[in-house]
């Protein structure tokens, strides 16, 4: 599978960060929510369609995340999403964000499919995995 990546830039505002000025840890995870959901969009696989047509949704299973740097008010972010694997109903992500060349939090962040009617995991339809570029 030919690695798929989106990036998204983000601003840091005042609502980002604590008092201090620097960004509260669990808004990297908001970040990286952005960049996934990007990534579906860009390959024609919103949230609703996907919900509507395929009758699945995507929710998080795990994260392991790794904080390096902090970012600070009003510093201009990129939030990134590869997908590095698809399994089944389990789609792993490489997610970073950085500031220009500077990594600041990278992340692994495993995305596992769910049926709308049970909320009981779910395999990716075929149609999907074709259209992604996935074979196995």
């Amino acid at each position: 599978m030919k690695p798929n990546k989106t990036t998204v830039t983000l601003r840091i505002y005042h609502e980002d960060t604590d008092s201090g000025g620097v960004v509260y840890h669990a808004n990297y995870l908001r970040y990286m929510e952005r960049a996934r959901t990007e990534w579906m969009g860009e390959r024609d696989f919103d949230h609703d369609r996907v919900a509507q047509e395929l009758g699945i949704l995507f929710v998080v299973r795990s994260v392991n995340i790794k904080y390096l740097r902090p970012a600070r008010l009003g510093d201009y972010l990129q939030a990134s999403a590869e997908l590095v694997e698809m399994r089944h109903g389990m789609m792993t992500f490489d997610q970073r964000v950085t500031c220009g060349d500077v990594e600041l939090t990278r992340a692994q962040v495993k995305v596992i499919s769910v049926s709308l009617k049970n909320f009981k995991s779910d395999s990716v339809p075929d149609s999907m995995r074709q259209a992604l570029g996935v074979t196995a």
